[in-house]
């Protein structure tokens, strides 16, 4: 071959390896997405064209490649049955609360105002979501089951020493303190693992999944309701921590970790703070969640003061709004599928808040039922549907858990302050203005996210957001 072919050649090589196109980061993740879930293990016998020998490859599966997520399978619904378990252990307990609240306030801890009691349940409500995103690099770290062993220990540990508590520093320690961690270590993988064996119908997982917490709000109360006047307070409280033990030792014998991400997690990505969609969310989300657990901790009180209901039945108003919680967990994800997260958690969240302030002219039981009902429904998706659009307004898959961790951190500031600031509220003012605060912080959390919609996905109502 002459030198000028020679040359021809090369030139020609170098022209085609100069038009090779840039890539955007959108492209990049879709071809990674086409390419091989992992790669073969192959024979150390096999040999190249020129008779060379084969390097020995592992296989190893990609945390970032869509295709190889199982997306079912019994291994993978097993992982949903045992979330619903540590879910149904975690936030159930944390929305019994409301039934601990009004039984403190003549009871055990008669002596100090609601305020002061309700600070009990937001500290617990807060540790849970705080410590939940902070154990997120221990979870990368591969220390699932010891997260899961920690914290499955500290809430059934937990109410055995609230069942022996007597002033109100033993309660706060018990059930706020150790409870509230044991739940946020449990948080994480209850979310995490989920997210890596679905993808197409990861929604309707964590509907599944988060409807534990409800159906725990449900069987709670009604244990603590029928066993506290025949057992008394300690035995009616391990009863519930017995419970628990056997539902977690379910979960910590099924959750199996599928992978962990390829290099540990950033504590934080700062640049989430330049985008408007995501920082909307998070503001609406601390402003939603400061008034959503007011009517779960005062309802009860309320039916029972404002003599709406006897004794017997307004213990049970809070299980009927965590009955409605479960179908409202499962049914808005399910339809949160095929619409997208954004466009389900909005008219929810703007029903939440309006029922909320419907309570101000209710006087009567039969309204009362129907709002818990309402509620019940509308205020599940606030539980169930923020992981899910944190992955949708995450482009890099490589910070979802950084970022999720990032929101729910300031998102627990608002369960830590909105029910003791109600509880003044009520002091000072009474029912009807408790209300108010708690609707209109609803209203204003939807009306941010409403903001973060738009960002995302523009004006147009039929685009899946």
């Amino acid at each position: 071959m002459s030198s000028s072919s020679h040359d021809d050649i090369e030139k020609d090589a170098g022209s085609s390896n100069d038009s090779v196109p840039h890539l955007s980061d959108q492209q990049e993740e879709l071809k990674e997405a086409a390419e091989a879930p992992f790669t073969v293990e192959r024979d150390s016998n096999e040999h190249g064209p020129n008779g060379e020998p084969l390097e020995k490859v592992a296989t190893k599966y990609s945390a970032h490649n869509i295709r190889s997520v199982p997306n079912g399978g019994l291994t993978a619904w097993l992982q949903v049955l045992g979330s619903f378990f540590l879910f149904f252990n975690s936030w159930g307990i944390v929305n019994t609360f409301g039934t601990y609240q009004a039984y403190y306030e003549t009871g055990i801890l008669a002596s100090s105002t609601p305020s002061a009691i309700s600070w009990i349940g937001s500290i617990q409500a807060f540790l849970l979501m705080l410590v939940g995103a902070v154990t997120g690099p221990i979870y990368d770290a591969g220390y699932v089951h010891t997260l899961l062993l920690l914290g499955s220990f500290l809430v059934v540990f937990g109410q055995m020493m609230l069942s022996l508590a007597t002033n109100y520093w033993q309660v706060m320690l018990a059930q706020a303190i150790c409870i509230g961690i044991g739940c946020g270590c449990m948080f994480v993988p209850a979310v995490a693992i989920l997210s890596t064996y679905f993808s197409t119908r990861i929604a309707t997982a964590m509907g599944l999944a988060a409807a534990g917490s409800s159906l725990g709000g449900v069987i709670y109360p009604i244990v603590f309701h029928r066993l506290q006047p025949t057992l008394g307070f300690p035995w009616a409280t391990r009863v519930i921590g017995f419970i628990a033990l056997f539902g977690l030792l379910f979960s910590n014998s099924v959750m199996k970790v599928r992978v962990l991400p390829d290099s540990r997690r950033k504590f934080l990505d700062l640049t989430a703070f330049t985008e408007l969609p995501y920082v909307l969310f998070v503001l609406g989300s601390f402003t939603g969640f400061m008034g959503l657990y007011v009517l779960f901790f005062y309802i009860q009180s309320y039916a029972l003061q404002t003599h709406i209901t006897n004794d017997n039945l307004s213990f049970y108003l809070l299980s009927i709004i965590n009955a409605a919680s479960v179908f409202g967990r499962i049914i808005p994800n399910y339809i949160a599928d095929f619409t997208g997260p954004m466009n389900m958690i909005l008219p929810c969240s703007f029903m939440a808040g309006i029922l909320t302030l419907c309570l101000i002219a209710t006087h009567t039981i039969a309204p009362l039922i129907v709002i818990c009902v309402l509620y019940g429904f509308f205020s599940g998706t606030f539980v169930s549907l923020p992981p899910t659009i944190f992955v949708a307004l995450t482009k890099n898959r490589a910070v979802i858990g950084t970022r999720m961790g990032m929101g729910f951190s300031i998102t627990s500031f608002g369960l830590l302050i909105g029910t003791p600031i109600s509880g003044v509220i009520l002091d000072a003012k009474g029912y009807p203005s408790t209300w108010t605060f708690g609707g209109v912080l609803v209203l204003a959390g939807a009306v941010f996210m409403l903001g973060s919609r738009v960002a995302q996905g523009g004006w147009k109502v039929m685009v899946k957001v």
